[in-house]
C-alpha cells in the first residue's frame, strides 16, 4: 500500500484551454505557496485536455492554504 501523498492537490472543472503553466501560476499567487509542479491531464490520443489536474506543494501546511 502506498503512501498518500498529503502535499498534492486534485483540481478539477477545468477549462480545457488552461495550461500547466496557468494553473502553477493560480496556486502561487497564495501568499507563502511554493509550487513543486503542476500537471493538467490529457487524453493520450488527441492531446487534448481531461479538464482536471493535480498541484503539488512542497508541504502538507502549504496545500492546505
Amino acid at each position: 500500500m502506498s503512501e498518500v501523498e498529503k502535499n498534492k492537490l486534485f483540481v478539477g472543472n477545468l477549462n480545457y484551454a488552461v495550461t500547466e503553466d496557468m494553473l502553477s501560476d493560480l496556486f502561487s499567487g497564495v501568499e507563502g505557496v511554493k509550487v513543486v509542479e503542476a500537471k493538467v491531464i490529457s487524453d493520450k490520443f488527441s492531446g487534448r485536455s481531461k479538464g482536471f489536474g493535480f498541484v503539488e506543494m512542497s508541504s502538507e501546511d502549504e496545500a492546505k492554504k
